[in-house]
């Protein structure tokens, strides 16, 4: 995959990795922890942003691999909705939903320009 020998050197991984901290943080509130569904959710819809990846990554194939970032780009979108919510139910403030949801979408445009090299990559 490009000059990449493991996930962990991917900016893209690095990034939702930084996600997945942030939304422990979050869930870890005491506002937050009463709320075992949605913090469940907002959990998995993070770690899935890192594992899809990871999944992918490890699988060689570049077109398999194009196909798990979307995944995991789709999965940026799931926490972004998730923030909405915990901001709706007062769980978080609109300060802490502005920086996850900015940091959410930074996830989103890494994976999205990294799918559009690989695609470019895989033609020449």
């Amino acid at each position: 995959m490009g000059n990449y020998k493991k996930f962990e050197e991917l900016p893209c991984w690095q990034k939702t990795k930084e996600l997945c901290n942030a939304v422990f943080k979050l869930i870890n509130k005491s506002t937050f922890k009463r709320d075992f569904a949605l913090k469940d959710q907002i959990w998995k819809s993070a770690g899935s942003t890192m594992d899809n990846i990871a999944e992918g990554f490890d699988d060689g194939s570049t077109r398999e691999f194009i196909r798990f970032l979307g995944y995991s780009q789709r999965s940026c979108g799931e926490v972004q909705s998730q923030l909405y919510r915990a901001l709706d139910c007062e769980y978080i403030d609109e300060l802490e939903f502005k920086i996850v949801y900015d940091l959410t979408s930074d996830c989103r445009k890494q994976i999205k320009g990294f799918r559009k090299y690989l695609r470019n990559y895989k033609r020449d």
